[in-house]
């Protein structure tokens, strides 16, 4: 495994209010109904019929019938996450939600797209499709995003595009992701980014070595100014991974996103403190990153969503006209601080995205209080409760929020 290329900032603890006592891990779950359907297998895992190594998948050939559930409520105490993966009707499930997705999806690597989040900038376009959402704040203590998308076959374009940062991308480097950005600040992202560490598809501006010419493109948007008018087309990637010869099935590096529950089992956290409103940036201004724009999470428990909104407004996406909804909602608490304090014309910022800290999971309208783990550029981050146990997600997306632990007093919900 290769070293980083810049070094990791170990973090330390910090503290969020009113989250209650710490509570012991068991938890209790209930089986809803499975819809997947089953027929006879039709395509084999490659065009070769050789096996492929897949991260987590034990059982190559293909299966059928529906997956064996226990019935019934599970025992207080018992966890039923997903293992090891199986080809069943030509799907397997994703590594990044755990829902069943077709082969060609699931084992495709994803694309962490860094997607502008400023007011003026707004709608975004496709980012409804994203599996995981990453949020973080930037100089001007603005939000910035990067979507990590798997699912996007249905998709013309992407944006609006924005540059790189390098916490985004050693983020993206826990998921083999392909990084994908429009410029960067190149003091602190061009020897990375130009190194051999991560695949990227990068638009060729200054201090980007070597190009992608057939990605990127501008839209017309009157009334915008020319920094939110560019867009990552998904025909042009596609024709830049091929000529950069980037692998576009997941390596041996890649371990694992999360750890989802199996089908037919939702962990409910029964004993843990309700969480049906979450701020990151709590209610009011602040400087931490989040105050300008105010998100929020909201649950709602007839689908077991957290529906977003920021800027006083539902956060939509351009494309269908739906609000943003995840099923998973963290708060990664990160060291962070300002890259030049001295110079008033900056305001570029450093977050330690390796290490340990405090983590604060949101599933099923719960919170659960622990701590987050990485210990290397290319290991998953892990999401632990307050007696050591892995915290098991339950399937589907997942919105992550660094924050930067010196402003943590902000984060709040209710």
């Amino acid at each position: 495994m290769k070293k980083r290329v810049l070094a990791a900032v170990i973090i330390a603890a910090g503290i969020l209010t009113g989250c209650g006592d710490e509570l012991p891990s068991p938890i209790v779950t209930v089986p809803p109904p499975v819809t997947l359907e089953s027929s006879a297998p039709s395509t084999p895992l490659n065009s070769s019929g050789a096996s492929n190594s897949i991260p987590g998948v034990t059982d190559l050939p293909q299966e059928t019938g529906e997956p064996t559930l226990s019935n019934g409520f599970m025992s207080n105490g018992e966890k039923h996450p997903i293992t090891e993966r199986k080809i069943v009707d030509n799907k397997m499930q994703s590594y990044l939600t755990g829902e069943w997705k077709d082969i060609s999806v699931a084992q495709r690597r994803n694309m962490a797209v860094m997607i502008n989040n400023i007011a003026q900038a707004l709608p975004q376009y496709g980012i409804s499709k994203a599996s995981i959402i990453y949020e973080a704040p930037v100089e001007g203590r603005i939000t910035r995003l990067m979507g990590l998308f798997e699912d996007y076959d249905d998709l013309d374009h992407i944006g609006s595009v924005r540059s790189a940062r390098d916490y985004y991308l050693y983020e993206a480097m826990a998921y083999d992701s392909i990084y994908c950005n429009w410029g960067l600040a190149r003091p602190w992202v061009e020897e990375l980014i130009n190194s051999d560490a991560i695949d990227n598809i990068s638009t060729p501006l200054e201090g980007i070595y070597n190009g992608a010419t057939n990605t990127y493109e501008r839209i017309s948007r009157p009334g915008y100014d020319s920094e939110h008018t560019g867009y990552l087309f998904i025909d042009g990637y596609n024709k830049d991974v091929k000529l950069k010869g980037y692998e576009t099935e997941y390596r041996d590096r890649f371990e694992q996103a999360f750890t989802f529950t199996q089908d037919g089992y939702l962990a409910t956290y029964d004993e843990y403190p309700d969480a049906t409103k979450i701020y990151p940036g709590g209610t009011q201004t602040n400087s931490g990153g989040y105050g300008q724009s105010n998100p929020c999470f909201a649950y709602n428990e007839d689908d077991r969503l957290y529906y977003r909104t920021q800027y006083g407004q539902k956060h939509i996406d351009e494309m269908n006209g739906e609000q943003l909804t995840v099923t998973n909602v963290v708060f990664k608490v990160c060291h962070g601080e300002e890259r030049l304090p001295n110079d008033d014309r900056y305001d570029y910022l450093a977050f330690g995205v390796h290490g340990t800290g405090d983590a604060y999971v949101f599933t099923n309208g719960k919170v659960i209080k622990g701590t987050w783990k990485r210990n290397s550029d290319y290991e998953p981050n892990l999401f632990y409760d307050s007696n050591g146990n892995e915290i098991v997600l339950n399937q589907g997306k997942t919105w992550i929020c660094c924050i930067w632990k010196e402003f943590s007093q902000y984060m709040s919900y209710e």
